[in-house]
């Protein structure tokens, strides 16, 4: 080659349609599609095999559409800056092309270390936006406009053709014993790919959304009611312009009936519509303060938990065996699926937060491996949520028994997920240890008492709260990561009424 290259770095964006960065770069001459496999980000402690299972399959999806544009994806095993170095040695780059990513303190520090190498090198890197985040933010006012703003422009359409590309670029992509990731079972995983993010989308859309608003709360209901977009969204197989503009063109379809499914339909898209934006709101968070996914967001609460977990409470959590059915079910079936619905990660956060009063960067941890859908910017933001530690949510301690008698009534849940206690009856199924016979099922008694857990644990926070200099910097927070209550509200609904700082007490971001 002659002429030097314009490399398109696929991150957590693999898919070509609504691709600003490969547009744009294809505009200017030969480009050549690299995804680098990054043996320090699949050894993190937040990462797992399921995710990069979820990940290859779609890689190999976009490495055959790219294929058929003419120029197949390079993959390449190592690190980002070592490879770049070589690449530019040899062929000379012409600029580096990316989306923005809000990821994990390591992508962090990587994006740091690749930002360096190219100002040194003088390499322009062009980073569009991907979400409605926005990088170095001055102020949350006005923030929901830019969103609908960026969401309303144009889809951006694949290349027609890319210019192959001389030699022996490797397109191997690794597997998980490649990478020496973990055995990690998960028999219900949704299949990574473009193909499966659309027919995802338009199922939810033509057929399984009705009664979204109305059956996202409940496990029973959530697989098949929620969209299950979350981890197409979070490996970018769909963007979340191309659901925002087709969930809006199903509004439109709806407004012009007016029979009772149609009106069903508009309440749950409305509620979905405003999830979305919900959805980049707390992916802003990490982007302002990247600490937040290793440190109290406010600091009154330092020193509250043990900085070691209690190891026999956390691998009972974990497993699903702390005696709590409905605690226990949730968690073996995010074990099987890599998903479960958004006020189930709440209560088996909290639970792990206040009941059993485990540091949350430790069972943070946990959950993040377990969902296939990892957002570390919804993810860190949300354990904090759930853990009292933001300084400016009301604090949510979820009864176990109770959640599991609303969402559960007759414990079909229970049963399908945790079978020791298939042989308990109906009363007794959420209070097993109440049964008479409880002896008899080979399942354990419950970890703690849960009422006298939650009392101290919502003891200790409050004595925090009351502390000197709490408020002041409760204030703080707000101004810098509260929503704005004009825009974005739950129902997505908009409004004129002037933005107030505002942090809702339970949300639910069940995309």
């Amino acid at each position: 080659m002659t002429r030097p290259l314009n490399m398109i770095w696929f991150k957590r964006d693999l898919r070509v349609a609504d691709h600003r960065p490969l547009a744009e770069a294809a505009r200017r001459g030969p480009v050549l599609p690299i995804y680098i496999v990054e043996r320090d980000l699949w050894a993190q402690p937040d990462v797992s095999a399921r995710q990069w299972a979820f990940a290859a399959e779609s890689v190999a999806e976009l490495q055959r559409a790219l294929a058929a544009l003419g120029q197949p994806l390079c993959v390449m095993v190592g690190d980002a800056v070592a490879i770049f170095r070589e690449i530019h040695k040899r062929h000379g780059i012409a600029g580096l092309w990316s989306h923005e990513e809000t990821g994990n303190g390591w992508t962090y520090g990587r994006d740091l270390a690749v930002a360096a190498w190219a100002r040194e090198n003088g390499v322009p890197w062009h980073e569009p936006r991907q979400f409605g985040v926005i990088r170095r933010l001055r102020s949350r006012n006005g923030w929901a406009r830019s969103w609908d703003s960026t969401m309303a422009e144009p889809i951006t359409a694949p290349p027609k053709a890319l210019q192959p590309i001389p030699g022996d670029w490797p397109t191997q992509i690794p597997t998980v014993s490649d990478l020496g990731l973990a055995p990690d079972p998960c028999p219900y995983r949704q299949p990574g790919g473009r193909m499966a993010a659309l027919t995802t989308l338009e199922s939810f859309l033509g057929k399984r959304g009705r009664d979204y608003r109305f059956e996202m709360s409940s496990p029973v209901t959530a697989f098949d009611a929620c969209s299950r977009l979350s981890p197409h969204l979070t490996w970018g197989t769909v963007s979340m312009r191309e659901v925002a503009q087709a969930t809006a063109k199903r509004l439109q379809a709806i407004s012009l009936l007016d029979d009772r499914a149609s009106r069903h339909w508009r309440a749950s898209l409305m509620s979905f519509k405003g999830r979305q934006h919900w959805h980049c709101h707390f992916m802003q968070k990490l982007e302002d303060e990247p600490r937040l996914e290793f440190e109290n967001l406010h600091r009154a609460y330092d020193g509250m938990r043990p900085d070691t977990a209690d190891s026999r409470r956390l691998q009972a959590w974990c497993a699903g065996e702390t005696g709590f059915p409905f605690v226990d079910a949730c968690m073996r079936a995010l074990h099987q699926h890599g998903w479960i619905n958004f006020r189930m990660r709440a209560m088996l956060m909290s639970f792990a937060s206040y009941h059993l009063w485990l540091p949350w960067r430790a069972s943070g941890l946990h959950l993040a491996r377990q969902f296939v859908d990892y957002e570390p910017g919804i993810h860190w933001s949300q354990v904090q949520m759930q853990s009292g530690t933001t300084g400016i949510n009301t604090m949510r301690v979820y009864n176990p028994v109770k959640q599991g008698i609303d969402q559960d009534p007759t414990g079909a849940f229970v049963r399908a997920y945790v079978p020791e206690l298939a042989a308990v009856p109906d009363a007794f199924i959420h209070e097993p240890w109440r049964w008479p016979a409880a002896g008899s099922m080979g399942y354990p008694q419950p970890i703690v008492d849960h009422a006298v857990a939650a009392k101290a644990a919502r003891d200790a926070l409050y004595a925090r709260r009351r502390g000197a200099g709490h408020q002041d910097a409760a204030r703080e927070i707000a101004a810098k990561h509260g929503s704005r209550k004009a825009g974005i509200p739950m129902t997505g609904r908009q409004t004129k009424a002037k933005p107030k700082i505002r942090e809702v007490s339970q949300l639910t971001l069940d995309l």
